[in-house]
């Protein structure tokens, strides 16, 4: 541990619980600003990349590929309570209590099968 956290932390020992909320807020500012530096360092850097390219950064961000593949839409149950339809299973995820019951009381799940 650096001699700045060992003394940091020896100052926090000495703080009453308002004295260390408030130096918590402080703490909060502090990782705010130096994430909004960082953040406009990074920007910076990357126009002088893309000068030095001769582009903007909005040509790179137009030229990225697009990420491509399956929407994750609304998946169309798959099994179906025999007794109440409105007890429907895609067959993703977790079982349900219904699916588990009718299989403990010797059902097949594929009788479920919509």
């Amino acid at each position: 541990m650096s001699e700045a956290l060992e003394q940091f932390e020896e100052a926090l020992q000495q703080l009453n619980p308002d004295e260390l909320n408030q130096a918590q807020r402080l703490l909060e500012r502090e990782m705010k600003r130096r994430s909004k530096e960082a953040r406009k360092q990074a920007q910076n850097e990357m126009k002088q990349v893309a000068e030095k390219y001769g582009l903007s950064l909005q040509d790179i961000v137009e030229a990225a590929p697009q990420k491509s593949g399956k929407s994750k839409g609304k998946v169309p149950p798959k099994f179906r309570h025999p007794d109440d339809p409105t007890k429907e299973w895609t067959g993703r995820g977790r079982t349900p209590r219904w699916v588990q019951e009718w299989i403990e009381q010797g059902g097949n799940k594929e009788d479920l099968r919509i």
